[in-house]
């Protein structure tokens, strides 16, 4: 498993860049695509009180040991694809022994939601219909209240 968390650039640009740089990661590293994932944090960069999103960004390559001697490469590939997002670019790698990994794969189900198994939810219109059909109450809700303390 190939983990590379982006910190301190926007969810919605690594996604994209994700879906346009998983293949070469997956090659460069020999490993099946589906063992390369990217996680984007909702979390800001800050160096001496100043933000630095999008500015500065740092990427955290989670790889097995066996992979490292790789990392130059890999490095660059990184360093290339997002140059083109942020104007710094800090990567940091950190390896693992594959026998400190644990996966559950539940075969019920596909490994990963893609764009051709997403399962859309179909609203109930006749619900949306009857809110829309229902009046308005414009009286005084407070009337018979006012009324009952005048007694």
């Amino acid at each position: 498993m190939i983990i590379i968390k982006v910190i301190g650039l926007d969810q919605f640009i690594v996604g994209r860049i994700s879906k346009d740089v998983s293949k070469s990661v997956a090659n460069l590293y020999e490993v099946d695509l589906d063992d390369v994932n990217f996680v984007a944090p909702n979390c800001m960069i800050f160096h001496n009180g100043v933000e630095q999103t999008s500015w500065h960004v740092i990427i955290d390559v989670n790889a097995p040991k066996k992979v490292e001697v790789l990392q130059s490469e890999m490095a660059k590939l990184l360093i290339k694809t997002f140059k083109d997002v942020a104007i710094n670019v800090e990567v940091l790698f950190h390896y693992y022994s594959v026998d400190n990994r644990y996966i559950d794969i539940n075969l019920d189900y596909p490994r990963y939601i893609s764009e051709s198994n997403i399962v859309g939810i179909q609203e109930n219109d006749e619900e949306e219909s009857e809110i829309d059909e229902q009046e308005i109450f414009s009286g005084n809700i407070f009337e018979r209240v006012f009324k009952e303390d005048d007694k």
